[in-house]
């Protein structure tokens, strides 16, 4: 396996004078990329951060850890690269968390350095004074004027007076990317990825037939002719972004952000993504999709070499994902699905495809997770992702860990909680994380499949489906849609009863004007709930 210092630096040797970043008015190159990265990596390994022996179980992490509590921006993959320059492990932080949540993230973390936006620094001054170890604090100047935190070292001029020479290190394939899960369904987790694995997975590094690229000639040959321009506007504090980026630059592309990044700005997207003749952009469902049609209704946009949108996380409503590709004829729609335990598992095009297809290495487990499933088996089983490139398992965390990643028929497979059925002709039937799932009357409703319902019927913009205690039903079915204004009950439930069995439809319908989902365009059900009470 290849690991991504590696990759990265043998690329820039081949085009050091191509595009590798684009935001605002910062167009640098591959070397100027390597140039940062070299000086971080260096300025990490001159405080003693790095590798620390071996793990022993695969819950066991023997780095240095990087925080990166930043927006999308050049720092944040000069981060990421840089910390595996120095074999120091990177994970990500949610820059919406308070002080608890955030405190219990870095004791869960154990960061021995952390980059940060400099608008971050009050959270992170009171959150550090709890660590029993006092990490190196890397402060991003954002123009939002707040002081250098005491003992802190502002970012550029730690660049500046660091040496911008390799380090006698030599990565491994084997050394630790820490992704921390979205705590969606429970408290973040951060999974365990050896980079060989991730980059074989998630990053995309295979060749057309499936087979994975291990040889580094092949792989700098196969970036030398890539034109990849990806444009990311997702948060690079999750999984998609991350990988989006990641797997742009494995690819020998180039990462483009919006001017934006503190939230999203469709038109600011679609105006980025005209001006930098991007090539392919990531999609988080509705959140984002609904807003790029408006964007690109309200005004005409020369989107000629923009060829593929790769949405993940969240659905996109038919009848948006029909109008996009009315908008963009040229372009297609990729739909995958997968976790940050498990990469990408299953994928779909177009607008009126409903199984998935599996990627190699996906299986369907029976419920009791004990044996493979066949094609057409009617039993409703797990979802679950092998083949080798998978995570180690849970930092800290061996009782979730075995839980989570199991062996069945001698192979290690990791069960991430997606309900699943494979179909007589293979494709895959997903029906939503069983953390959403809701018992009524004694059957079992899954989330998605109602909202997906909801999400189509006229004037519903987004719907979230929670369960809340009910004396008839121990627990009934709730919809929280927006906007406030959306149609009246008796219409939402007589068009969810042309595509719904009786006991799906929800039993109450709450209206809002508030968004329902987090900045990832994730579903954010503890908004959902908290409109019950």
């Amino acid at each position: 396996m290849l690991d991504l210092a590696t990759l990265h630096e043998a690329i820039a040797a081949a085009v050091p004078d191509r595009e590798c970043l684009v935001w605002r008015d910062r167009r640098m190159t591959w070397r100027e990329i390597t140039d940062r990265t070299r000086r971080l990596a260096n300025v990490l390994h001159g405080h003693g951060l790095g590798l620390h022996g071996a793990a022993c179980e695969p819950w066991e992490s023997p780095h240095d850890h990087l925080a990166l509590y930043l927006h999308n921006g050049p720092e944040y993959l000069e981060g990421l690269v840089g910390a595996h320059k120095a074999r120091v492990a990177p994970f990500n932080v949610n820059y919406r968390y308070v002080d608890g949540e955030l405190a219990h993230l870095f004791g869960d973390a154990r960061p021995a350095a952390v980059l940060y936006h400099a608008r971050f620094a009050d959270a992170i001054g009171r959150v550090v004074e709890r660590l029993p170890r006092p990490p190196l604090l890397l402060q991003v100047a954002d123009g939002s004027g707040a002081a250098l935190l005491p003992g802190a070292l502002d970012y550029e001029d730690a660049l500046a007076k660091a040496s911008p020479d390799p380090l006698p290190l030599r990565p491994d394939a084997r050394d630790l990317h820490i992704l921390y899960t979205g705590g969606t369904t429970g408290m973040p987790k951060g999974v365990l990825w050896r980079i060989g694995d991730l980059m074989l997975g998630p990053l995309g590094l295979r060749r057309r037939d499936g087979a994975p690229i291990i040889d580094l000639g092949e792989a700098v040959e196969r970036a030398v002719r890539g034109d990849v321009r990806v444009l990311v506007g997702p948060p690079l504090m999750h999984g998609a972004g991350t990988w989006s980026a990641l797997g742009g630059w494995c690819g020998g592309g180039c990462v483009v952000f919006p001017d934006r990044v503190d939230g999203l700005d469709a038109a600011d997207l679609m105006a980025t993504a005209e001006r930098a003749r991007i090539t392919r952009m990531p999609l988080v469902g509705d959140a984002f999709a609904r807003p790029i049609v408006a964007a690109l209704e309200a005004r005409p946009h020369d989107l000629g070499s923009l060829r593929t949108f790769v949405n993940s996380a969240a659905a996109i409503s038919p009848g948006v994902q029909a109008r996009m590709l009315e908008l963009l004829p040229h372009a297609r729609i990729v739909d995958v699905l997968g976790s940050s335990e498990s990469g990408f598992q299953v994928t779909r095009s177009g607008s009126s495809a409903t199984a998935f297809a599996a990627v190699p290495g996906t299986a369907v487990l029976s419920a009791d997770r004990s044996r493979r499933l066949t094609p057409g088996e009617d039993e409703l089983g797990w979802l679950a992702k092998g083949g080798g490139s998978i995570p180690l398992g849970y930092l800290g965390d061996p009782v979730k860990t075995a839980s989570t990643f199991r062996t069945v028929d001698g192979e290690r497979l990791v069960v991430a909680g997606d309900r699943a059925r494979l179909l007589a002709d293979g494709t895959v039937e997903v029906h939503g994380r069983e953390a959403t799932t809701i018992n009524t009357g004694g059957e079992k409703v899954f989330a998605e499949e109602v909202e997906t319902v909801l999400r189509g019927l006229p004037g519903v913009a987004d719907a979230l489906v929670v369960g809340r205690p009910s004396r008839r039903w121990g627990t009934e079915i709730v919809a929280v849609i927006t906007p406030a204004g959306a149609p009246p009950d008796d219409e939402l439930r007589a068009g969810c009863a042309a595509h719904l069995a009786r006991y799906k439809i929800p039993k109450a319908f709450v209206r809002t004007g508030a968004s329902l989902r987090l900045p990832n365009g994730k579903a954010d059900y503890a908004a959902a709930r908290a409109l019950l009470t």
